[in-house]
């Protein structure tokens, strides 16, 4: 199966350099460009693209504002904002709207096709030394609940909890001393259960929540 990508850049070089690459991909097609989240939100529509690559600045209308009016649709692309830095309000913003990651703008063309590929599966982009740092700095300083969400069994929490500390499904099985598959379906659940759309929002309703509390800071 061939994976759609729309990508969204105002910089028509970086659009250029990111369509070519992902084109020379044996598996992705890219459909559509966009300059801008106004665009974006029209190509998404008529397009109907499987990933969306989105860059977090742009005129007219910003990625972030863009992610949220396209990712509020229950049939909803998949969103991989783009961005400079590895930590920034814009993009932990996006996790919180339902974006599946953020990829740096300097990846490797290894490391974007993978993304799109991963994205495209269902899982979200998990580098778990960027996220939990972006998570825990703007969750630190905020008021957090102290009880473990009612919804979730105790198992699903403590899935829930390595969830959080970027941990696969694989080594949750370790740590737990369960069959890969049952870590999965407890994944499974909790996300449907809280209403989460991947990994990437797990991660943030986590410390959000309280269910996982921010380290000091080094």
């Amino acid at each position: 199966m061939t994976i759609r990508v729309l990508v969204v850049d105002d910089q028509e070089m970086v659009r250029a350099g990111f369509g070519a690459l992902l084109n020379a991909q044996p598996d992705i097609e890219v459909v559509g460009q966009a300059g801008d989240g106004a665009q974006a939100i029209t190509a998404a529509a008529e397009l109907r693209p499987d990933v969306i690559l989105m860059d977090v600045r742009m005129p007219v209308m910003d990625g972030l504002a863009a992610a949220r009016e396209i990712l509020s649709a229950s049939d909803a692309p998949r969103v991989i904002m783009l961005t400079t830095f590895d930590l920034d309000d814009y993009v932990y913003a996006a996790l919180r709207a339902g974006a599946s990651g953020f990829l740096l703008k300097h990846s490797t063309p290894d490391e974007l096709a993978g993304a799109v590929r991963v994205v495209a599966a269902g899982d979200a982009l998990l580098a778990p030394s960027v996220t939990r740092r972006l998570v825990e700095d703007f969750t630190r300083a905020q008021p957090v609940a102290t009880a473990a969400p009612d919804k979730l069994t105790p198992r699903e929490t403590d899935v829930l909890r390595l969830v959080a500390r970027g941990l696969s499904n694989r080594q949750i099985a370790a740590e737990l001393v369960l069959a890969e598959q049952t870590v999965k379906s407890h994944v499974s659940s909790m996300l449907t259960k809280l209403d989460l759309r991947d990994r990437a929002q797990a991660v943030v309703y986590a410390y959000e929540s309280g269910v996982v509390v921010p380290g000091p800071r080094h």
